[in-house]
């Protein structure tokens, strides 16, 4: 056993109703001047902000492109903003790290999904079609709230893909040789599967969810990235797919073979697309892709996946 261990700095804050500290959070930051990304569900932290509130930008989308980056730090600069708080999954993360780390502002997030990537000091930003990924100590967001109240409305099917996204996560991590990580990531696991073998709508799932989602994002944040990550990024930067949805459809083919017919089986059950050909990925596109990511194993993987092999 040989590992490092180097806990993350964020500050979590984590419950029902816990958005209602959000302004307490920001100028705990130091904030006097908050711009706020927020394409849906931004209302009430907008409410909660007030006077902190200077700006909003509604703009962020998938894979964090570099052009829509620059309009928000545009904004930002415009009204001198001194902190970001972001409100949503993981495009409005993405874009709240891509402009914190630019501007050189602390930043606090309040995801509304299961992403997991707030917790982490990794980001992927898209340019002339590639996304590319980069780990800095200073991309990790300074405070996370999780508010359970705030995903009790999240659609079924944005909540699987979600759900799905984050066990990722923790697939990646599993079997670490740092034991507390591997725990971590075996939590996260049972969590997510446990939750999704219901009604993953109640308030106890739904809080459950969020947790693993934490514990999940936690891991990544220890791990390198593998293949399946690489994988998810490429196809979402090179042509366009969507990312949860993306990584449930790659998820039954590079889990372990113990959770790989688990995870096939959930998603199934709540009919999420276990294949990249339903993601509208074309089999033409599949040498390209295995090109881009570089790996022995990229064109296996991907094969399998836009067949979804794995439900033979």
């Amino acid at each position: 056993m040989s590992f490092t261990f180097e806990p993350g700095r964020t500050r979590v804050v984590f419950g029902r109703g816990t958005v209602a500290s959000v302004r307490a959070e920001a100028e705990r930051l130091g904030a006097t001047r908050v711009l706020l990304i927020a394409r849906h569900g931004g209302d009430r932290v907008a409410a909660e902000l007030g006077s902190l509130l200077v700006t909003r930008f509604t703009g962020a989308a998938m894979h964090t492109p570099v052009e829509v980056t620059e309009r928000a730090l545009a904004s930002l600069r415009e009204h001198g903003a001194d902190c970001i708080v972001s409100v949503g999954g993981g495009s409005s993360t993405g874009l709240s790290k891509a402009l914190s780390v630019r501007a050189d502002v602390p930043q606090l997030i309040v995801p509304t999904t299961y992403a997991g990537s707030e917790v982490t000091q990794v980001l992927g930003e898209t340019a002339s079609g590639l996304k590319k990924t980069r780990r800095d100590p200073a991309i990790q967001p300074d405070t996370v709230i999780y508010d359970v109240d705030l995903t009790l409305d999240l659609p079924l099917d944005v909540t699987v893909t979600s759900a799905l996204n984050s066990l990722a996560h923790a697939v990646a991590a599993r079997g670490n040789e740092n034991p507390l990580i591997d725990a971590i990531a075996t939590r996260a696991i049972e969590g997510v599967l446990h939750a999704l073998s219901g009604n993953p709508s109640t308030v106890d799932n739904r809080t459950a969810l969020l947790s693993s989602a934490w514990l999940a994002g936690t891991c990544l944040a220890s791990v390198p990235m593998g293949l399946h990550h690489k994988l998810a990024h490429v196809l979402g930067g090179a042509f366009g797919l969507p990312h949860a949805a993306t990584h449930t459809a790659l998820l039954p083919h590079t889990a372990p073979a113990d959770l790989a017919r688990r995870i096939h089986d959930t998603a199934t059950r709540f009919g999420a697309a276990t294949s990249l050909r339903e993601l509208g990925m074309a089999e033409s596109d599949l040498y390209r892709a295995a090109e881009i990511a570089d790996h022995p194993d990229a064109l296996r993987v991907l094969t399998n996946a836009w067949r979804d092999a794995s439900s033979d």
